[in-house]
């Protein structure tokens, strides 16, 4: 047992100099949010007060829309992964997209508190002072877990459920993002909060995309820069402790809400596999798996993720 303790000591040690001597080259302090307002939080942004919380939102479309979409983002992104489909939706419904707690222009929650439990009680009391009663809720990734767990939680608020590659099933350690692997290492907990390579970022994209062709300068940019925001990567380190988990996989047999879920074919994150684990479990819900596409296709190709969504919402 000596040796193995040992042995794990030289080895984070070395880590933690050989990060040291690379973050030399890749120094990125924290950014406070204002200096990223102006770019990523313009209008039709808004900032809604929840407490010590200052929420980012964008809320969109005829407000006399008695059933708003709710768009709820995956791990490490932001409202703008949205963008494609409120940009489509919001001449005829109201859409809502937010930064999570942890993320974005929102930033970190207070209390450090970055269980599903608590995203579903700050989605709740979000949804509240957009006076907002019932929905249709769609989410991505972690966005998804919200989602379902939030439709579980409060089944009368929820009028349909869009499950996009989402979190709910145990997943293996290989499929998580080396940026995210990196941040989990013990040890490293300082470097991973001042340092960070824009190539890591990209790299990161290109691998949760189908097409890396797709990810461009741009892109990179706002995952890097919002990455910088003030206190959101000591939350992506608080935030990767309940990462895959799968605790409540069970409990997805007891959605009843009526259900899509739409699935990248190429999704290298959450297996495609799990789309038809969430179909078995999940009465009367319908799946369409889009080849080609990867962990985010509601990003990567809005118009073709979109069009499922519709017939769905069509759909008496």
């Amino acid at each position: 047992m000596k040796r193995i303790l040992v042995a794990a000591a030289v080895v984070i040690a070395a880590a933690a100099a050989l990060a040291v001597g690379w973050g030399a080259l890749h120094w990125a302090p924290d950014r406070p949010v204002e200096a990223l307002v102006p770019r990523w939080g313009a209008s039709p942004s808004r900032f809604v007060d929840l407490g010590a919380l200052r929420v980012h939102v964008r809320d969109e479309g005829p407000r006399a829309d008695p059933l708003p979409i709710v768009l709820v983002h995956g791990t490490s992104a932001s409202l703008h992964t949205w963008e494609g489909w409120a940009g489509a939706l919001r001449g005829e419904r109201r859409v809502i997209s937010m930064d999570l707690p942890g993320f974005g222009l929102t930033g970190p929650a207070p209390e450090r508190d970055y269980s599903i439990a608590a995203y579903v009680r700050f989605l709740a009391a979000l949804l509240d002072a957009l006076e907002v009663r019932r929905c249709v809720l769609a989410g991505n990734s972690l966005g998804g877990e919200i989602a379902w767990q939030f439709a579980l939680a409060h089944p009368d608020r929820v009028a349909r459920l869009v499950l996009v590659d989402a979190a709910g099933y145990p997943v293996g350690e290989r499929s998580v993002p080396l940026a995210w692997r990196l941040a989990a290492i013990p040890g490293l907990g300082w470097v991973t909060t001042h340092v960070l390579p824009r190539g890591l970022v990209q790299a990161g994209l290109e691998g949760v995309y189908g097409d890396p062709g797709r990810v461009g300068p741009e892109l990179v940019d706002r995952y890097y820069e919002l990455s910088l925001r003030a206190g959101n990567r000591a939350a992506l380190q608080d935030r990767l402790r309940y990462l895959g988990a799968g605790a409540d996989a069970t409990r997805i047999a007891s959605v009843r809400t009526p259900t899509l879920i739409v699935w990248g074919g190429a999704d290298r994150v959450i297996p495609p596999a799990h789309a038809g684990r969430f179909a078995h479990d999940i009465a009367g819900s319908r799946q369409v798996v889009l080849d080609g596409l990867g962990h985010v296709p509601h990003e990567e190709d809005p118009s073709r993720s979109l069009a499922a969504v519709r017939d769905f919402l069509d759909a008496p």
